[in-house]
């Protein structure tokens, strides 16, 4: 019998070798991530929370002592019941002299690919039982198009599941023109577990047919096809213009579709007006857009008409939403696209996009897998999840969001399981500030991250391998027995457990447990996804037997996809889910929000930050802060796989060849990026894969300040991003709008301590 697990990076078979576990790849996962691979990394332990633990002034003085410390003190070790006497007192403290609204539940997601044990579902659910909370919208990834997207088209979890299958592109598809690349490292994961890395082989598989692929991009390597690829390098935050110049080229010759606008779209009328200078008597012609992008205008007016004489599929990296007005670049492909009247059509159309996640281009069929209900919350308040600081900063500041005033709770008591925001978050030295304002933060943490070690109750919890679990990810087409592998950490409890313990001292343990174990649960799971599985003409087996086989295979009912295909043959009998029930060019809804970052169709707005900017410097760069290759995010940090990408023991910096000269960079140098807002060391990696004038430094590395000076030392590149909203619809992230300096060959390096557990007293 073999014996699985599942991460986000994929699925595993468990062997024995010498006596211990071993993680394999899943056998019919065609190109699997090395990952998760090291889950079980000897590396990993030394940053395992082990026990319960407290910051010191807490401990002695209670909620709210010394909270300018977090971060810079030492923790005291205790016993279970010590620690959920104490966070259960601050909880009920707070609820009752300030109402729940006081409360944060934070959490992001990407903690556990379990269905069950999700942490971000089991706080939300512990926090519901006790009164409700103070929840968070929207994703740091798509803070912007999940707000956008449901106006134009759809709902962005929707799309993501319909996209054009990659075995359909491959068929059909002539010209792939991609904005922003499509990025394998990125593809490395789904939440639930990847069953099948598709992303590469589909790439590869396109290429092979002589589909011609463009990557419009500030880097080269983020699109790989085993082929040649036209690179067309483009300023950072200015791929909006560009398209807004191909749109000009097919109205002004004639090459757009004006049949499918009639019967498919609204809006293209007054979208026609602006791209032609009408009412500003500024065309947005090519000649215009090369001044903004840096693309010769004849390179843009060729690629508007290959589009349109060739089957194209337009696609967007998630990237080019995290920057102030990221709405714009996702419209104006919408836009593009729909001039273009492919959509639809096999091969043609739009991704929003390909690469992000392994989940978009997948032809499995698309099911609802099990899930931990989170119960209903009490407390209507919320903000966006990029607007954290500003939050804890500015209580009873009004805020706009999707053409709606809300007004920031007063936050006096976090409560975080599940992510980590000293990785998600810009401008770390602001979160640092706004961290204080709290009485009390409780987190619930597998590692010592920076959250943790900022925390006043840290709770050791289970790592996936640690429990029993199910796995299951929308269009895996698998469910997955995840039996426990190894033994817990320390005093490692699953985060089920702890809030029970807490739900028990506040007197909700029946509403939170409802008398079941986690082993009941899985088993009740089960059959809700049995149940489900049913309506759909799936029979699955019983839980006993699923558990013995391991795993679930439901690739039998692959199909081809085709987004949109029904909607484009009949938009009056297969209506989208918008307010005119069609594609809105145009959208009178977003329009009557009279926002001046962002009217009522595509626009060009000048970024706050960019390389166009009227006070840049010649010393000044564009920073990128894209996803990491070698972790999801910030996690497993600490383990060999991504140490061994570091330069000199801190995350790399990408500097063009002719950047680096004109400073003095060579290839391993450790240089410093700054700005007004922090600065921070990375070790140099020196290539043409990145345009002049733009710097790439990934996120994940674990934030590592000196306490003294507040420069991080391990290359956290949110330690100069930027936190502002991307507009006043979204309120999204605006990481990728950034502007920064390099100075280098940095000697006498001090050491790295992110990995490091806190002083204990």
């Amino acid at each position: 019998m073999t014996r699985y697990t599942a991460s986000h990076w994929g699925i595993y078979e468990v062997e024995e070798k010498a006596g211990a576990p071993v993680l394999k790849p899943y056998r019919k996962d065609t190109a699997p991530s090395s990952i998760g691979l090291h889950q079980l990394a000897p590396e990993l332990s030394g940053a395992r929370v082990q026990r319960p633990s407290v910051r010191k002034s807490y401990l002695d003085g209670g909620p709210g002592s010394r909270t300018d410390l977090r971060g810079r003190e030492a923790f005291v070790e205790m016993g279970w019941d010590q620690a959920l006497d104490l966070a259960a007192a601050a909880i009920d403290k707070t609820r009752k002299e300030n109402g729940n609204r006081s409360i944060f539940g934070g959490s992001y997601g990407w903690a556990s690919a379990g269905r069950f044990h999700h942490a971000q579902s089991q706080v939300h659910r512990f926090l519901n039982g006790i009164g409700g909370y103070v929840r968070h919208m929207d994703s740091y990834s798509l803070g912007a198009a999940r707000v956008l997207m449901p106006h134009l088209v759809g709902e962005m979890e929707y799309l993501q599941s319909i996209h054009t299958s990659w075995d359909v592109m491959a068929e059909h598809t002539q010209l792939f023109i991609a904005f922003g690349g499509v990025p394998e490292k990125n593809a490395q994961v789904t939440a639930g577990g990847v069953a099948d890395h598709r992303v590469p082989g589909g790439l590869r598989q396109m290429a092979k047919s002589g589909v011609r692929f463009v990557n419009v991009s500030p880097v080269e390597d983020n699109l790989k096809t085993g082929d040649a690829v036209d690179w067309v390098p483009i300023r950072p935050n200015t791929d909006t213009a560009l398209m807004l110049a191909m749109a000009w080229v097919l109205e002004t010759e004639g090459l757009l579709d004006r049949s499918f606008l009639a019967r498919c779209t609204v809006g293209y009328e007054t979208f026609r007006d602006y791209i032609l200078g009408k009412h500003d008597n500024l065309p947005k012609s090519p000649k215009w857009a090369e001044g903004i992008t840096r693309v010769p205008a004849d390179k843009i007016a060729s690629l508007a008409r290959d589009a349109a004489s060739h089957r194209t599929m337009l696609s967007i990296a998630w990237s080019l939403q995290r920057a102030t007005h990221g709405e714009q670049p996702f419209w104006a492909l919408v836009t593009l696209a729909a001039m273009l009247g492919q959509i639809g059509k096999p091969g043609g159309g739009f991704g929003v996009g390909y690469g992000p996640t392994n989940q978009m281009g997948s032809p499995h069929l698309r099911m609802s897998g099990p899930t931990f209900s989170q119960g209903t919350n009490a407390v209507k308040d919320f903000i966006p999840v990029a607007r954290i600081a500003d939050m804890l900063l500015n209580p009873g500041k009004t805020f706009t969001y999707d053409g709606a005033e809300y007004t920031y709770p007063d936050i006096k008591l976090i409560y975080w399981a599940g992510g980590n925001p000293y990785h998600h978050h810009q401008d770390l030295n602001r979160l640092r500030r706004a961290w204080a304002k709290p009485d009390t933060i409780i987190v619930n943490e597998q590692f010592w991250t920076a959250t943790a070690k900022r925390a006043d109750i840290v709770f050791p919890v289970t790592t996936t391998l640690e429990r029993d679990d199910l796995g299951f990810a929308t269009k895996e087409a698998r469910l997955v027995a995840m039996a426990k592998v190894i033994p817990p950490a320390g005093e490692a409890k699953d985060d089920y457990d702890i809030f029970a313990g807490l739900a028990e001292r506040l007197g909700t343990k029946d509403l939170f447990t409802e008398g079941h174990s986690s082993g009941d649960w899985l088993r009740r799971l089960y059959a809700q996804f049995a149940t489900k599985a049913d309506t759909i003409g799936i029979s699955v087996p019983s839980f006993d037997d699923f558990w013995s086989a391991g795993l679930l295979d439901f690739s039998e009912h692959d199909k081809p996809v085709i987004m949109l295909k029904d909607f484009a043959e009949d938009p009056i009998a297969n209506p989208l889910q918008t307010p005119s029930g069609r594609i809105e060019i145009g959208s009178a809804t977003i329009d009557s929000f009279r926002l001046a970052d962002c009217p009522g169709h595509a626009t060009w707005i000048e970024p706050k930050e960019w390389l166009g900017g009227r006070s840049v410097t010649p010393a000044q760069l564009h920073l990128i802060s894209d996803q990491p290759t070698r972790r999801l995010h910030s996690q497993l940090d600490p383990s060999p796989w991504s140490r061994e990408g570091k330069v000199n023991g801190r995350e790399p910096v990408y500097i063009n060849t002719q950047d680096a000269a004109i400073r003095g960079i060579t290839d391993g140098d450790v240089v410093e990026l700054s700005n007004a807002r922090g600065r921070c060391l990375a070790g140099a990696i020196v290539s043409d894969v990145i345009m002049p004038g733009v710097v790439r430094l990934s996120t994940g590395a674990w934030y590592d300040p000196d306490p003294d000076t507040d420069l991080e030392l391990h290359g956290n590149p949110n330690a100069l991003t930027l936190d502002v909203p991307s507009s006043g619809l979204s309120q999204g992230c605006s990481a990728h709008t950034c502007l920064v300096e390099l100075r280098g060959p940095v000697n006498d390096l001090p050491d790295i301590s992110a990995f490091d557990p806190p002083v204990f007293a």
